[in-house]
């Protein structure tokens, strides 16, 4: 075992919804000044995002556009940003993915969680030398100099047992499935919460498209594993659980 991964430190917070988690290793973390200011500068980001994009907040950006209460100059620039994304995402997954077809409005959540927690985890990109580890609610992105991180993903039909154990070095992992929050995804083309799979856990390059394309295969069903495959280079189904 070398020194860098010896020397670790942990944060968690609550955040969307959910519980955040950072993971720093590498030689001087215990010591260094500007590990503090950058860390704080993650969870702010994923705070701000929260207070934009959440769909229980009353007060937020999307619930106002929800309401057709509030006009596209008004958006704040991660908004104009993150419809924007939506509307790639609904094209590249063939309308898997449509922010636009789900009870209630518009609702970006699909691939707000991801893109915000690859966004946070720029604020690391100060410092040096050390590997980092960012989880929100089970959307992770990565990256590691040494040794990779090893993410264990649960079995939703018994939260004792992991379906895979995966090694995780440079990228974003994002799972997709009804154990967490129940039956919340819809399939666009038909308006039913999908039933032929209880998760899908997407692995690629980014944590904002591999968010997305999870999402859309579960909403989708059927051969997953060879659609990922297909919607962009280096995207795979590392993961999968079918319904009994």
């Amino acid at each position: 075992m070398t020194s860098a991964s010896r020397q670790r430190r942990s944060w968690t917070r609550p955040v969307m919804g959910t519980q955040a988690s950072l993971h720093l290793r590498g030689h001087g973390v215990d010591t260094d000044p500007a590990v503090e200011p950058a860390v704080a500068a993650v969870f702010e980001h994923l705070r701000t995002a929260d207070e934009l994009f959440s769909t229980y907040r009353p007060g937020s950006q999307v619930s106002a556009i929800r309401r057709d209460e509030l006009p596209r100059d008004r958006w704040h620039p991660w908004v104009t940003e993150v419809v924007g994304l939506c509307e790639q995402a609904r094209e590249r997954t063939d309308g898997y993915f449509d922010p636009w077809r789900l009870p209630g409005g518009f609702d970006p959540s699909g691939l707000v969680k991801g893109w915000a927690t690859e966004n946070a985890a720029a604020h690391l990109a100060g410092l040096h030398g050390y590997d980092h580890y960012l989880n929100a609610g089970g959307d992770i992105i990565a990256s590691a100099r040494t040794s990779p991180w090893r993410v264990g993903v649960e079995n939703p039909a018994d939260p004792n047992e992991f379906l895979a154990v995966l090694d995780l070095r440079t990228g974003g992992l994002a799972t997709s499935g009804s154990a967490a929050r129940g039956a919340h995804i819809v399939d666009p083309h038909t308006g039913r919460h999908p039933s032929t799979l209880l998760s899908v856990t997407v692995t690629g390059p980014t944590l904002l498209w591999a968010d997305v394309f999870a999402t859309a295969a579960f909403a989708r069903g059927g051969n997953v594993a060879r659609w990922v495959a297909a919607l962009a280079p280096g995207y795979e189904v590392a993961a999968l659980a079918r319904a009994p």
